[in-house]
């Protein structure tokens, strides 16, 4: 039995959502003749408050196609140092966009408006880049799964609006986020110019992100994804997996959270853990004692079928999934506790 502990990407789709992608209604997405992902787009409009949505195979793509809608080649964005546009996206800002990162030292991936007024590079001081958007994470993914306080973001908003600054929601994990926090997606469709939601992360979907937003800053969308290479046919075959995870997939995510919290209290009075992050949703984020060595500690957690990730830097995660059953769950504990 192997545990895969390395990220919520790594499940399979269930027997419901393979019989919901075999038996979806397809057609040519080039065309928008595909209704199973036009039915996606439009209820994931909705369920946000947006009139647009548009779906894309990856985060990354989603997030990059956001930046370029937002900006100009010279300008500059405002994130934390942590965020997943700057670490994870391949550089794609300055490749795709032509666009500069201003990074703010935030609390586990999170900053506040203060730190974002500071930020802005004065508009008519020409020899700064001019400052046009804001991103920020949620839940954030080296923060360790950490949620935003709601009023926090109103209060960026706040900035980005008496600043002429486009906002946009790395949302990748925001399912999470909403568990956890009782919040709706209305509110961030309220708050956020784009956002973009994965279906891959957290909802067992097997490839998939949308964008969303409105018509008016949604409009060059489909030519970026298509400039991007993210042309699409018979689309709706993933679609339908991610129409299902709504439908069966959200409610279950407290499950996760519940699993990552218990993995972090068998962590928290470890010998061989130095630091532990605080455990919201379903990331678990460590650091090893100065006597153990990360690289014999993934291997010897290997030899016994267990999978972590290395982030670099000391740091150690696992993420729980809807894979991980509570079967592998009190392997892993039973493990955890007599590893040294």
């Amino acid at each position: 039995m192997k545990i895969d502990l390395r990220s919520d990407t790594v499940t399979k789709p269930t027997p419901g959502m393979i019989d919901a992608m075999a038996s979806a209604p397809l057609g040519d997405d080039v065309y928008a003749e595909d209704p199973t992902v036009n039915a996606l787009q439009t209820r994931l409009a909705t369920l946000f408050g947006k009139e647009n949505a548009l779906f894309f195979p990856t985060g990354t793509m989603a997030n990059q196609a956001a930046i370029k809608l937002h900006t100009q080649p010279g300008e500059q964005l405002i994130c934390d140092k942590y965020a997943h546009v700057y670490n994870y996206e391949g550089g794609g800002v300055s490749f795709n966009s032509g666009v500069s990162c201003k990074l703010i030292d935030g609390q586990r991936g999170m900053v506040n408006a203060q730190q974002v007024k500071a930020a802005i590079n004065p508009p008519d001081f020409y020899h700064s880049p001019l400052t046009t958007l804001v991103a920020l994470e949620n839940t954030t993914n080296k923060g360790g799964g950490a949620c935003w306080d709601f009023q926090d973001i109103q209060n960026i908003h706040k900035v980005c609006k008496d600043h002429n600054l486009g906002l946009h929601l790395d949302g990748a994990r925001l399912w999470n986020a909403l568990e956890v926090k009782n919040e709706t997606p209305k509110q961030y469709g309220e708050i956020f110019d784009t956002l973009s939601v994965c279906l891959s992360k957290g909802l067992g979907c097997p490839i998939g992100s949308v964008l969303i937003g409105d018509s008016a800053i949604m409009e060059k969308a489909i030519r970026i994804r298509k400039m991007m290479g993210g042309g699409m046919r018979q689309v709706g075959v993933l679609a339908a997996a991610g129409l299902y995870a709504l439908d069966h997939h959200r409610e279950r995510l407290s499950e996760d959270h519940q699993k990552a919290k218990a993995i972090g209290q068998v962590l928290q009075v470890a010998s061989y853990v130095a630091k532990l992050e605080p455990i919201e949703t379903n990331i678990v984020i460590f650091e090893l004692a100065s006597h153990v060595e990360a690289d014999k500690f993934i291997r010897d957690l290997e030899a016994k079928d267990i999978l972590i990730s290395d982030m670099g830097g000391g740091k150690l995660r696992m993420v729980t999934h809807l894979d991980y059953s509570s079967k592998m769950h009190q392997k892993l504990l039973k493990v955890l506790e007599t590893v040294s």
